[in-house]
């Protein structure tokens, strides 16, 4: 498995993230070709190489020329999205963030999210910020998200509504179930639109997990501070993700709720970080026909698995138990073909490839798009990555 893991000793911002993924290796000529989808012809996205505290760095600046509005609604900013010609995964996970970010001002302001008006995240470089993150983090092949406890900062911050306490309420309210702390630094460290990226984003939140580092980044803020202000990003693989570990499996009998709902259960459950969810029919006593809901996940996440089961659910009550399984190491490869660009899955097994799979989803954008039979796509696609594999294990021999 692919992860990153964003080591917030600085907090964070919506530019710091996006500079932290540069520096890491995604490319900004790339990056500006996906935000045009935006539509936004006024909108620059400049990314300089500065020092901060004797690190390089990247530092992100988002430049609207004659950009003057700053208040926008929760539908302005979603008809931006909407609008655009954004693949629909990025547009709803943009869409979703917005919409996080509307129900926690909502809450501490005691109104309906539909009322907000944006504030300090209303202009389009918050756009930017969200949209560059979500598609880099799918375009780096990052699988899985960890953030580190995050520096929040302390003092006060003037902002639309006043002088308020830092950490600023919306970006309190959505680090709520996230560890936090205070340097002693006076000063905003963490804003609304990193805060929220890292927990909607974020799978994992605490120490370093035990990794293999192939990549590693530094996006510059934009103060000069006592420490480095920086966010520093390292992406690899998880260190167990080849040979045994440890995993919980959680399953409940269920035979009164509408199946119509288990999709939506199962999106749910995944977006929580499990490894696996699948439904199985079976006949319970009586031959009553019922389902058999399984969910795969790490030991730590039984007691959230759980109380979204008993809350989400119509099940009385569950069972589980607690197995080793093995798996292959995993990468990610973009392959180029006569017909486009493909992700590839890549399974290896002591180091030697064991299996090679095209994304479904790129190679139905492409049959769509060029008109070609969904079927051929996928074998030129194949033929294309053992040819291109072939190739580069040819290259490391002796």
């Amino acid at each position: 498995m692919r992860i990153a893991y964003f080591d917030c000793f600085s907090g964070a911002s919506g530019d710091m993230i996006l500079g932290a993924l540069i520096d890491a290796g995604l490319s900004p000529r790339l990056l500006r070709e996906e935000l045009k989808k935006l539509r936004l012809p006024s909108v620059h996205l400049k990314a300089t190489r500065v020092l901060k505290g004797g690190l390089s760095a990247t530092q992100v600046i988002v430049e609207g020329k004659g950009e003057k509005k700053s208040h926008r609604t929760l539908k302005e900013m979603l008809r931006i999205i909407d609008r655009s010609t954004l693949e629909p995964g990025i547009k709803e996970k943009s869409e979703e963030i917005f919409r996080r970010i509307a129900s926690a001002e909502g809450e501490i302001h005691r109104r309906p999210m539909e009322d907000i008006h944006f504030h300090e995240i209303g202009g389009l470089d918050s756009v930017v910020d969200i949209v560059g993150a979500v598609w880099g983090v799918r375009r780096m092949g990052i699988d899985r998200i960890y953030v580190s406890r995050v520096n929040v900062g302390t003092g006060f911050v003037k902002c639309e509504h006043g002088t308020l306490p830092v950490p600023a309420p919306a970006a309190l309210s959505l680090m709520k179930g996230v560890p936090i702390y205070s340097s002693g630094v006076e000063k905003e460290l963490l804003t609304p639109t990193g805060a929220v990226l890292l927990s909607t984003l974020g799978s994992e939140f605490g120490n370093l997990p035990p990794m293999k580092v192939e990549q590693v980044g530094y996006g510059a803020g934009r103060s000069e501070l006592p420490h480095p202000n920086l966010l520093r990003v390292m992406i690899g693989t998880l260190e167990a993700a080849a040979g045994m570990e440890r995993v919980m499996v959680i399953e409940t009998n269920i035979d009164d709720m509408n199946p119509q709902f288990y999709d939506y259960v199962m999106e749910k459950l995944l977006a929580l970080g499990v490894m696996d969810v699948f439904v199985t029919p079976i006949l319970m006593k009586k031959n009553r026909p019922a389902t058999l809901l399984t969910v795969i996940c790490q030991v730590e996440r039984l007691p959230s698995v759980t109380h979204f089961l008993l809350k989400e659910t119509t099940t009385l009550g569950m069972r589980w138990h607690e197995e080793e399984r093995v798996r292959a190491d995993r990468e990610i490869l973009v392959v180029q073909t006569k017909h486009g660009a493909i992700r590839f899955k890549l399974a290896r097994w002591e180091g030697s490839p064991i299996n090679l799979s095209p994304e479904y989803e790129d190679c139905k954008r492409l049959a769509t798009r060029k008109g070609v039979p969904l079927k051929d796509i996928f074998e030129e696609a194949k033929r294309a990555a053992w040819t291109l594999l072939e190739r580069k294990m040819q290259s490391n021999v002796p």
